[in-house]
């Protein structure tokens, strides 16, 4: 694992190369915001967004939700992963939100994560992206620019990936930084096909160190 100082030194790298990124789901409020992140899971941005542009439209308010079947739902987002499985979510975090918090998105982590299908992953994306809250969303882009970079370690979870980087990058930056990282992974770090022929970052990065040196083999 790499020095803290050297991890920040990537990140700068990082943040120089996109230095405009920011959410891509496609939200106007902390109610849509949480109900697009919860359909993300295991599923791209461009198909969420797809989908909630007319879902957004119908459904305005928790009651919208909760007014229509279950089979009504899970037809409205039927073309996205586990949309089954979603839809149930969905309609118990709209019951929650009216049960508890007046209809409205709680504005903390512990009160966010108390509803159905809010993991600390979306809870951190409202705090961070609804509520501009210092927080750092470990989505898969970031768990594998993280490990690949040497950041973290390849046996660290989800939340050991999120608290190394947290105490690597100052915590003023921990918004803006989240969506540049995963930027990089987007689209430049691909999952199967990284770019490391252009990546300024190849010198230092052991997954890219250890790829080149297999082509070599192979060659």
């Amino acid at each position: 694992m790499i020095s803290k100082k050297k991890a920040l030194e990537m990140i700068d790298v990082i943040a120089d190369m996109f230095p405009d990124a920011e959410c891509e789901l496609r939200h106007d409020n902390a109610f849509e915001l949480t109900i697009a992140v919860l359909l993300s899971a295991q599923c791209t941005d461009i198909l969420v967004n797809k989908v909630t542009k007319s879902l957004f439209a119908k459904y305005k308010t928790p009651e919208d939700y909760l007014n229509v079947s279950d089979e009504e739902l899970q037809s409205d987002i039927k073309s996205i992963g586990l949309y089954r499985n979603k839809a149930k979510n969905i309609k118990k975090l709209c019951q929650s939100l009216l049960d508890k918090f007046d209809g409205e998105i709680p504005q903390t982590h512990q009160e966010l994560e108390s509803l159905a299908g809010v993991g600390r992953k979306t809870a951190n994306v409202v705090m961070s992206v609804a509520f501009n809250e210092p927080s750092l969303a470990v989505d898969t882009h970031v768990e594998r620019v993280s490990k690949r970079l040497g950041i973290n370690r390849w046996k660290d979870n989800v939340r050991q990936v999120e608290d190394r980087l947290c105490s690597v990058i100052p915590k003023e930056r921990w918004n803006k930084s989240h969506h540049q990282v995963i930027f990089f992974g987007r689209y430049h770090c691909l999952a199967r096909k990284p770019k490391c022929d252009i990546c300024p970052l190849f010198n230092d990065c052991r997954e890219g160190q250890k790829r080149y040196k297999a082509s070599l083999k192979e060659a």
